[in-house]
């Protein structure tokens, strides 16, 4: 090994986290998360990215110690529980240095707070979500959105679709699409998540799977097919499953992973499961991106009574994978 590769493999993991809406919760979340991350990951280095002032007030007048802060200027001072769509770019400025930094290797990995989409679209930006965001900006064609619960067997629910209108799920779905989504999420639990052989289990789209074509014709024409073929390549996909049955205990005790159509078939009960706690990850990026699993909770920016559990998850979920990554 050169020099040069082992000074890189043994310097300190350098995350990088984005504070979101400034009117949101995401600063003081920042801030009382870090302050747990700094006891549990004493030798990685943190760097959040937002507007100094904005952070320190959020965090009671006293940032936590020997974190650093990448100063992004507001555009116009921020008031918590309210949105200005004036601070939409700035937003977007602090998702696009991390990403930068990431690319770069800067960053091993980067933690988004969450962000308000219609602030970034009333600033004259069109934005769908982080997850697509990332995927444009990393020039990446396809990219998986996964949450995640804690704990030793964690519940983790990847989404064939993202952000997209009921009727327009279907027409999404395709056979070679669902073979590359498999082929991303298996890749990702070996390399990022350090399981040897991980095994993903596989809803259908319609009530009862389809029955048999009764209910619809996506399981027989599109998602066994794409099963069968992940399965010779050695992807361990059963399924597909009725989505309504899938979620007990007795089917999930050996699953690493469900893999469901559309968004709101597997996160409800995820979120129930895991809300506050859990966490969102960005599979198929050359980066590491973990985030949050909850939005800007306006009502509570400014109280101190906004949970940080989320966020310290998504710190935690980033520094494992890293760590990971830089094992492989």
């Amino acid at each position: 090994m050169s020099a040069a590769a082992g000074s890189a493999s043994d310097r300190p993991l350098a995350i990088a986290i984005t504070t979101g809406e400034p009117g949101g919760v995401g600063p003081e979340l920042t801030a009382a998360a870090l302050a747990a991350a700094r006891e549990r990951w004493p030798s990685a280095h943190f760097t959040v990215l937002g507007d100094r002032e904005l952070l320190t007030a959020r965090a009671g007048g006293a940032w936590p110690a020997a974190i650093e802060i990448e100063h992004h200027a507001l555009a116009v001072p921020a008031q918590a529980g309210k949105l200005n769509a004036a601070n939409g770019r700035y937003v977007l400025g602090l998702l696009d240095a991390a990403i930068d930094g990431a690319v770069s290797g800067r960053f091993d990995a980067i933690v988004t707070a969450p962000l308000q989409k219609s602030t970034i679209n009333d600033a004259g930006v069109p934005f769908t979500g982080h997850t697509e965001y990332l995927a444009e900006r990393t020039n990446t064609p396809r990219v998986v959105m996964m949450l995640a619960g804690t704990g030793e067997r964690p519940l983790r629910v990847a989404l064939a679709t993202t952000h997209l209108p009921l009727k327009d799920v279907s027409s999404a779905l395709s056979i070679d699409g669902l073979v590359e989504t498999l082929t991303i999420v298996d890749h990702a639990l070996r390399a990022h998540f350090g399981l040897a052989a991980p095994r993903i289990l596989v809803t259908g789209l319609n009530p009862h799977a389809g029955e048999n074509g009764y209910l619809g014709r996506e399981e027989i024409d599109v998602i066994t097919p794409a099963l069968e073929r992940a399965r010779a390549r050695g992807i361990d996909a059963p399924g597909p499953y009725p989505a309504d049955t899938l979620f007990q205990p007795r089917y999930l005790k050996d699953a690493d992973c469900v893999l469901a159509m559309f968004h709101d078939q597997g996160l409800p009960v995820l979120k129930y499961a895991t809300f506050g706690e859990g966490i969102n990850v960005t599979l198929g990026l050359p980066i590491i991106r973990t985030s949050v699993d909850h939005g800007t909770a306006l009502d509570l920016a400014g109280t101190g009574r906004a949970d940080p559990g989320s966020m310290i998850a998504a710190i935690d979920a980033a520094v494992t994978m890293a760590r990971h990554k830089r094992s492989a």
